[in-house]
């Protein structure tokens, strides 16, 4: 990937326009024909710049997370965790939720988005929250065997999925703290 000729601010419109066109028609129907028409730009720039739709997308959900979880460290877990819903905003969550419910179901027929999405976003992401969670570890406040660890992400990632699904309401912070006080971290005897 070689995208040192897109300054920041246009590299960072052509992630707008991505996440919006996808919210407006989904990932089937999104082409690098429509992000090029959105952007004015080529679909050989795009391309250059990208080598699929699969990792554009990757990138632009990438690039648009408010929250890198490895770099949140406020010296307790409880305090992590909250540090971490409290970096985006419930409108923002609103948006995130109805994007990803749609990428949730294009990764069955799409492999390679599925792929893209593993490698640039959820891998790093659980290397922060595992990074996150041995902190807690060293500092005395999870115990290292306890076998919650290894579900911590799977309950994070699942109550903010299936809160729509359960009460057909998006997440917001009021719930994801409520969740994470109730479940998460009595699960890691915190």
């Amino acid at each position: 990937m070689t995208r040192s000729r897109l300054t920041p601010e246009r590299e960072a419109e052509l992630y707008e326009a991505v996440l919006d066109l996808l919210r407006e028609v989904g990932y089937d129907a999104l082409t690098m024909d429509a992000v090029a028409a959105r952007t004015r730009s080529s679909k050989a720039t795009l391309y250059r710049q990208w080598k699929s739709k699969p990792e554009l997308v990757a990138t632009a959900l990438k690039h648009s997370k408010p929250v890198q979880v490895g770099d949140i460290d406020t010296g307790t877990l409880r305090g992590d965790f909250h540090a971490m819903i409290g970096r985006t905003d419930d409108r923002q969550m609103e948006k995130d939720s109805a994007l990803m419910r749609g990428l949730a179901q294009a990764i069955h027929a799409h492999p390679d988005l599925h792929d893209a999405l593993r490698e640039l976003l959820v891998e790093p992401e659980i290397t922060g929250l595992d990074a996150l969670l041995r902190r807690a570890v060293d500092r005395g406040e999870v115990s290292a065997d306890n076998p919650a660890l290894g579900y911590v992400p799977h309950m994070l990632v699942g109550a903010f999925v299936v809160r729509q699904l359960i009460e057909d309401r998006t997440p917001d912070q009021a719930f994801l703290t409520d969740y994470l006080d109730a479940v998460v971290l009595p699960a890691l005897g915190v």
